[in-house]
């Protein structure tokens, strides 16, 4: 058993993680940059609506980023830096290498808002500004952001390989991980539609269709024709990074990638096993293949919920979100935490 001097101590201590915590933790707020850069969310629309008529991939790559940001240590925008030689980046960790792209759309963004007003808009509220514009140019809801949230000074690999889920994750496993995140199976669910638009690599599939959990034989929760489909685009021993539509209609977002997981034609394990593999997310499968209003709703108030997720840990405003604004002094406080 401790001393009681040291238990003090340790509470002590604790009390003192908690305040350092609230006091790094910001308050966020709608309208935020209203006086300070009113142009910001518009600038980041219209960035967003180029780079779609450019390559109409580009916006669901976008938006992928809000979800692989604010679940590895709150929205921080530490998805966007660029390895270092004293930082491993979460670009290159297990879910993210060779599958988040569209940076450079990011990038535009946010050269073209430093233009308008230097030093004030972090990129971590350019992702989810971005995010929520990749939906509404698509077809899908609008909805007004929170923002005033910082930009961390570093980003973890190790974080992002703990906590982001692969492609063959189970409901179970799903259900487990945003439940740490204080999301409902309901968020999960509704926020799984996100690849309403967007396409995938054969990589993340090949298992599905020849060693369903070392069988040796495709899943058996995929439709017959719509497994032939994916052999003929993903032979075995062909090119695993050609990509194909997360859904039917992957430049539209709407609820056809519910429809598709009731008929059996998810592409993802990770979005088939929502309908397959459990009962509860079952029924908010069927639910918003019929009800596309009451998806939008539920994708909405997720979308809000994640990005309330918070960093805890000092920032800044990055001037190019690709590495923090003095490295000599991240890699100084690396060290020290």
């Amino acid at each position: 058993m401790l001393p009681l001097r040291n238990i003090s101590l340790f509470i002590s201590l604790l009390c003192h993680a908690s305040l350092l915590s609230s006091l790094f933790a910001k308050e966020l707020e709608l309208g935020y940059y209203s006086d300070t850069c009113p142009d910001a969310e518009s600038i980041v629309r219209e960035v967003m609506r180029r780079a779609m008529v450019r390559e109409p991939r580009s916006v669901a790559s976008v938006m992928r980023l809000q979800f692989h940001d604010c679940f590895v240590n709150g929205c921080d925008g530490s998805v966007l830096m660029d390895e270092t030689e004293t930082m491993l980046g979460e670009k290159e960790a297990l879910s993210n290498i060779n599958s988040l792209r569209s940076f450079e759309v990011i990038d535009e963004i946010k050269e073209a808002l430093e233009e308008n007003c230097p030093g004030v808009v972090s990129c971590a509220d350019i992702i989810i500004m971005a995010s929520r514009d990749a939906v509404a140019l698509s077809g899908g809801p609008y909805w007004n952001v929170k923002l005033g949230r910082e930009d961390s000074l570093y980003a973890s690999q190790d974080d992002s390989n703990d906590i982001m889920p692969s492609p063959r994750a189970n409901a179970t496993m799903l259900i487990d991980l945003f439940s740490r995140f204080n999301l409902t199976i309901t968020d999960l669910v509704a926020l799984s539609g996100s690849h309403s638009i967007g396409e995938a690599r054969c990589f993340s599939i090949m298992f599905r269709l020849y060693n369903q959990s070392g069988s040796g034989r495709p899943d058996p929760n995929m439709d017959s024709k719509f497994r032939n489909k994916l052999d003929s685009l993903c032979p075995r021993g062909g090119d695993e990074n050609v990509t194909g539509g997360m859904d039917s209609t992957p430049v539209k977002f709407d609820n056809q990638y519910f429809k598709d997981l009731v008929q059996l034609r998810g592409f993802l394990n990770s979005d088939q096993t929502l309908f397959s593999d459990n009962i509860r997310t079952r029924k908010l499968v069927k639910k918003f293949s019929t009800d596309q209003e009451a998806f939008f709703k539920a994708f909405i108030k997720g979308m809000v919920k994640m990005g309330d997720l918070q960093s805890n840990r000092k920032g800044e405003i990055r001037r190019n979100c690709r590495v923090a604004n003095n490295q000599r002094e991240d890699d100084f406080l690396i060290r020290v935490f």
